[in-house]
């Protein structure tokens, strides 16, 4: 993947095999005959008329062309660096002058009063991608990022000053934002300051707790984002798997300390973070097939935990014992009334749908579905998401209706991200009472609290249900 602040063009008009030819000719500059030089510029000894040739500097009219030629080439270079950790380094030819424009960091360091007349300056903590990535964005505007260097290349920007390039990174990081990445993000937003970045981690691991708590990502976090994490009143997830999370993470910890993957070793490595943990808010079930068997809590701490739950006069306890409060779900409503006939609504596995796109990124969490205008009776119901036809996220579920016009909830398995100004498919195909009630005076735009919602028909629907009525009254999101 690669992005852009700028892109350069080459001009119109020139012969593109001439022009690579001078390209190619300009990077061997390096070759010490002075002729080699003089002929790779497209300076001829035995041709007097120079003015019929066209030089480098002629064949790239725009400071922008003739100053990307010079990046990463030995030309005229005044300064060499030495980049990446003993035994991976890579020289790194250089112009003084370009950095010092690009980076005040540079500027110092070669024109400053404290500037020394270096010839070699080792720079061991930065890999070689991400500073040659910072170098092309002072010769060319132009940064180009991918997952594998992105981290790296931010650490390089941070640390020479280079504000567009930091932005252009962190602008990469949230697009490429999920739940099996958002800890390890969250982290490194953390080390480099990005408030904005951070804010949109947590979104994320809030509203996709136990799919981020899960992941990969989650284990290799530091002891600090650790602790913040686990004292988050607002992760949507149940206590018993944020438990399990804390007990992976404290496995990995032994791992990289070199330390046997006990249950002691795990409870020194947690520390005072196993402390965060509200263990007493699970159910007794949970405590009892959980935390009671792992051998990570002391024969005291179990014994109190299990007289908490049971007894009258509870123990004074070192946990949390209160509940995290969660994320309180919205709800888009999309109709404006709901209506019943003898006639309608009727399903016979056929399927309601409709399409909708959102102004900014949520996590949908469920749909609210009409039940029966004949009194009570359950549905059974398969609710998908999709994004251009691919499927995203469905579950098979019950839910009972009680005869009144109310809406009921129908909850995804996990919430699913949900990227601004792209349409997604939601569908219902219900199985039950042959009559329900149905929506009326449906709007094709609608502002939820920060959320802008649209509505369009969708071809999946072969039940009857669009914008203007139907069913699938509500879309249930985190935000």
């Amino acid at each position: 993947m690669a992005a852009e602040l700028f892109s350069t063009s080459l001009p119109h008009g020139e012969d593109e095999e001439e022009e690579e030819d001078t390209k190619k000719n300009f990077v061997q500059l390096s070759e010490p005959e002075e002729s080699a030089e003089r002929n790779a510029i497209g300076i001829d000894d035995d041709d007097d008329d120079d003015d019929e040739r066209l030089s480098w500097q002629g064949a790239h009219p725009t400071l922008r062309e003739r100053n990307a030629l010079m990046f990463n080439n030995e030309h005229m270079a005044d300064i060499h660096f030495i980049v990446g950790p003993p035994g991976e380094t890579q020289t790194v030819p250089a112009h003084k002058y370009v950095l010092a424009v690009g980076s005040s960091v540079f500027g110092a360091m070669f024109y400053g009063d404290l500037a020394e007349g270096q010839s070699e300056i080792h720079i061991p903590d930065v890999e070689p991608a991400a500073f040659l990535t910072l170098l092309k964005y002072m010769y060319s505007d132009e940064v180009e990022l991918d997952a594998d260097t992105v981290l790296a290349t931010l650490y390089a920007a941070k640390k020479y000053i280079v504000p567009a390039v930091a932005k252009a990174c962190v602008g990469f990081l949230e697009t490429s934002l999920e739940a099996k990445n958002a800890c390890v993000l969250l982290s490194q937003s953390r080390l480099f300051e990005e408030a904005e970045l951070a804010q949109r981690c947590w979104e994320v691991i809030d509203a996709q707790a136990e799919l981020a708590l899960r992941s990969e990502g989650f284990c290799e976090i530091d002891q600090p984002t650790l602790e913040i994490v686990l004292q988050r009143e607002t992760l949507n997830i149940r206590e018993a798997a944020v438990f399990q999370a804390a007990l992976s993470w404290a496995a990995a910890e032994c791992r990289r300390q070199g330390l046997a993957v006990t249950p002691w070793n795990q409870r020194t490595v947690l520390g005072k973070a196993l402390y965060l943990l509200r263990v007493p808010s699970m159910s007794l079930q949970e405590f009892a097939d959980g935390p009671a068997q792992s051998e990570v809590l002391t024969l005291a701490e179990t014994h109190n935990i299990f007289l908490w739950y049971t007894a009258t006069n509870k123990p004074q306890l070192d946990f949390p014992v209160g509940k995290r409060v969660g994320l309180a779900p919205q709800r888009c409503h999309r109709f404006q009334a709901s209506a019943y006939r003898s006639n309608q609504w009727r399903y016979r596995g056929r399927c309601d749908s409709i399409q909708f796109a959102v102004d900014r990124r949520i996590f949908m969490a469920g749909l609210g579905l009409y039940g029966s205008s004949g009194g009570k009776a359950e549905y059974s119901v398969r609710i998908e998401l999709k994004r251009q036809g691919t499927l995203l996220a469905q579950n098979l579920t019950k839910f009972l209706s009680d005869g009144s016009s109310s809406t009921f909830p129908v909850w995804f398995e996990h919430p699913v991200q949900v990227e601004q100004d792209t349409f997604y498919t939601v569908s219902a195909v219900l199985d039950g009472n042959e009559l329900s009630y149905f929506g009326q005076e449906g709007m094709t735009e609608v502002q939820c609290g920060k959320v802008t919602f649209q509505f369009q028909c969708s071809s999946d629907s072969t039940n009857g249900t669009g914008v203007q009525g139907g069913q699938i009254p509500e879309l249930i999101f985190y935000c």
